[in-house]
């Protein structure tokens, strides 16, 4: 089930982006959100557009978010994807994405997508959800300073 994140959710969507942050390898994300950060950077801040949820058997199995980023074009609009380990592969994301791109055809004209060089799941789900590369900046060092290099994705709406 798709539907749009709401409080009670924060707890268990900050525990899921949380454990990505921990397992590394996946998200620019390197220090971990406490739930009032997390609400105010995906749900109700004022960058936050929309996010949405999927759950199965009332636990959330992923999670999308939309918002407006300073750098970016006017009337483009910035999406970060999440889903938990265990529910990788299983369409999660492409249900999340359906949902999402219908709520960003009234708040913009691209969607982007920044993702880690070396995140090939990551970069693979872009793709295949219609997502163009557009920008790369192989320079991009995490705080640790190993460098991973970026790649910049778009999603024209019109």
């Amino acid at each position: 089930m798709i539907r749009p994140a709401v409080a009670d959710d924060v707890p268990a969507m900050t525990a899921l982006l949380n454990e990505i942050i921990t397992m590394g390898g996946t998200t620019a994300h390197q220090e971990p959100f406490s739930p009032e950060e997390f609400r105010s950077h995906y749900l109700d801040g004022p960058d936050a557009l929309c996010c949405h949820v999927a759950q199965a058997a009332g636990q959330v199995l992923g999670f999308q978010a939309l918002g407006t980023y300073p750098a970016l074009p006017l009337g483009w609009l910035d999406i970060g994807t999440f889903v938990c380990i265990a529910a990788r592969g299983a369409g999660v994301g492409a249900a999340l994405f359906g949902v999402t791109k219908a709520a960003a055809l009234a708040k913009g004209q691209v969607i982007n997508a920044t993702i880690r060089a070396d995140n090939a799941a990551g970069l693979a789900y872009y793709s295949a959800m219609g997502f163009q590369d557009y920008a790369l900046d192989p320079a991009y060092r995490l705080k640790d300073g190993r460098m991973v290099g970026r790649v910049s994705k778009r999603y024209d709406l019109v």
